[in-house]
């Protein structure tokens, strides 16, 4: 009997697509893509609101259900089909790793998405939007890698030795870093789990640059969403 089809509405560059395609990835979870442009729009839409109410993405279709919000979809994944595990066994480990997760879903990406940047531009300027980009996610950087002072840290990843919830979430928040001029080389363990999830194939399959529709061209133009 042929796999259910299993279908990922999203946007190439969204740090919350890009969490449930590493962790989809991780999983050896098979599925297809249906882009939704966010500078156009797209999200929006009727056609998207029914599929989101909130006009926001990623949207996973999947056994049957229609699934929103990336930690949400990360913990159906995990609740489904628990191996590998994105999570610890013992339960102070498991609520460590959720709190990391959040760090960043919830306190840097909400004040740092396409929504708020464009109001901060509107209220102000383009300056003052790149620079409240940039302050939010090195303050919630340095924070990250104060909370990574844990006796689960061993200098791999985020948690343990094969990567968890935390890094799904922690690696698309350097992409972004990376693409707003955001230093992190000077924080030693979130650089220690980076180098530790580049050299796990699903991190790379993952990544933005591998569903950039401009990528036939040099650079890439347009706004910063």
């Amino acid at each position: 009997m042929a796999a259910a089809r299993v279908l990922l509405h999203d946007y190439w560059r969204s740090s919350a697509s890009f969490r449930v395609r590493i962790a989809l990835a991780l999983k050896g979870i098979a599925y297809e893509r249906a882009p939704v442009d966010l500078v156009a729009g797209v999200q929006h839409g009727a056609a998207h609101r029914v599929l989101n109410p909130q006009g926001l993405v990623p949207v996973l279709e999947i056994d049957g259900l229609r699934l929103t919000q990336s930690l949400a979809i990360l913990e159906y994944l995990e609740e489904t089909r628990p191996e590998p595990p994105l999570l610890p066994r013992e339960a102070g480990a498991r609520a460590h790793v959720r709190a990391l997760a959040l760090a960043v879903a919830c306190e840097i990406h909400p004040v740092s998405n396409l929504a708020v940047l464009a109001r901060v531009e509107r209220l102000a300027s383009a300056e003052a939007r790149a620079a409240w980009n940039r302050d939010n996610i090195a303050e919630g950087l340095t924070t990250f890698e104060q909370m990574l002072d844990h006796p689960g840290f061993t200098g791999r990843f985020c948690h343990g030795e094969q990567p968890g919830l935390a890094d799904c979430v922690l690696i698309p928040q350097l992409y972004n870093a990376a693409r707003w001029g955001v230093a992190f080389d000077h924080l030693p363990r979130i650089q220690a789990a980076a180098r530790a999830c580049e050299a796990v194939p699903a991190f790379a399959e993952a990544h933005p640059d591998n569903f950039n529709p401009s990528r036939e061209t040099k650079g890439i133009q347009g706004e910063k969403p």
